[in-house]
């Protein structure tokens, strides 16, 4: 809910309160329902996106239904951004009033295994919004990422916040180790690094492959992460994770690396150096090399195109898949960028799908 990339928020000028979130309108301005039309539609994914696009489309008078699959609605900003930075009950408070307008929340709905975008047609969604978000995580793909204490960046954060693992109380699994290394240089990186601090780590490093001037985090995340006492261990790449004979992590191995000539992303590229091999003792990782959408919904949406990358490709302006009838805006479609764009494209969506159902008042949304 700000211009800021997913876990990129400042300390200070960051999720000042609700003043943050009226920077970028809110969910929706209104708090009051309109008169139905009894038309329905169906939003995929509570983030910010689909939360946005419902709002906007409960305000137009359509029975909106939000399938999320997680327990809690609110997604990055519930599960990604730690509660340090992000207080919960600001989410909660927006969802609320998008309640109020007469949007309907369903947690634990799996679309493309609980129920597919086609049978959602066939319940009388007269349109369909995918928002489901980018949270299926990256791994290096190198020795040891399956021992015990390694995490995936989206696992831990979600352990912590949604599942709040930092209060006692709730006896959430999590391992609060006192050396930590995080790989990574993004936001995220930085979030999962100070959110191992407040658990009770000893310390915590981030291990980045390219040095300061290439680390995608904004400066203020890098700064807030050093004032806190986490060490920066630039131009070094984890080779292989190390465990003990009961498949603990014990050490990762590491070699420096120096920069090369500039890849496809302009950066200049990382090259190891031959023999500057060196282990660190550490016995928890935390892989913060990135996200790609979940395959599920594309796998089960016959006609939804994709690119590459498994994001599913849309008319920019107005979030409109290949699939007639379904729309889909935010990182399902950019991969992981910022929460205002979510935002954005899902009220983009909402109006392109308002002009669709009034310009197809009768029409079906199926393939046969």
């Amino acid at each position: 809910m700000c211009g800021a990339s997913k876990g990129n928020r400042s300390r200070s000028g960051v999720w000042n309160g609700l003043r943050q979130i009226t920077t970028c309108k809110h969910f929706s301005e209104e708090t009051e329902a309109v008169e139905s039309n009894g038309i329905l539609v169906a939003v995929v994914g509570a983030g910010p996106s689909g939360l946005t696009c419902a709002g906007e489309l409960a305000k137009r008078g359509y029975e909106v239904t939000v399938f999320e699959a997680l327990h809690q609605p609110g997604g990055v900003l519930i599960y990604g951004i730690p509660e340090f930075r992000l207080p919960k009950k600001i989410v909660a408070y927006e969802i609320e009033n998008l309640k109020k307008l007469g949007v309907k929340i369903q947690t634990d709905i799996v679309i493309g295994k609980t129920i597919s975008v086609d049978e959602l047609f066939e319940q009388g969604m007269r349109a369909v919004f995918i928002g489901s978000g980018a949270g299926l995580p990256s791994f290096m793909q190198i020795e040891g990422e399956s021992l015990n204490g390694v995490y995936s960046a989206n696992e831990y954060l979600t352990r912590i916040n949604l599942m709040k693992a930092y209060l006692p109380d709730y006896g959430t699994p999590i391992l609060k180790g006192k050396s930590v290394a995080v790989v990574g240089g993004g936001n995220v990186a930085m979030d999962a690094a100070r959110s191992a601090l407040r658990i009770g780590a000893e310390s915590v490093s981030i291990i980045y492959r390219r040095s300061m001037e290439e680390i995608p985090a904004r400066q203020e995340e890098v700064e807030h992460a050093m004032e806190e006492g986490v060490q920066f261990n630039l131009l070094t790449n984890p080779v292989r994770f190390i465990g003990d004979e009961n498949g603990w992590l014990r050490g990762v191995e590491c070699v420096k690396m120096e920069l090369g000539e500039p890849d496809a992303s302009g950066r200049r590229r990382p090259v190891a150096q031959k023999g500057s091999e060196f282990f660190l003792d550490i016995d928890t990782a935390i892989i913060a090399v990135g996200t790609s959408p979940n395959p599920l919904i594309r796998k089960t949406t016959d006609g939804l195109e994709v690119n590459r990358h498994g994001c599913i490709i849309t008319q920019e302006e107005t979030g409109e898949t290949s699939r007639k009838g379904v729309y889909a805006g935010g990182d399902a479609v950019t991969g992981a960028a910022t929460v205002i764009l979510a935002m954005g494209a899902g009220r983009k969506a909402a109006e392109a799908m308002d002009q669709y159902i009034q310009q197809n008042p009768v029409e079906s949304n199926s393939l046969n």
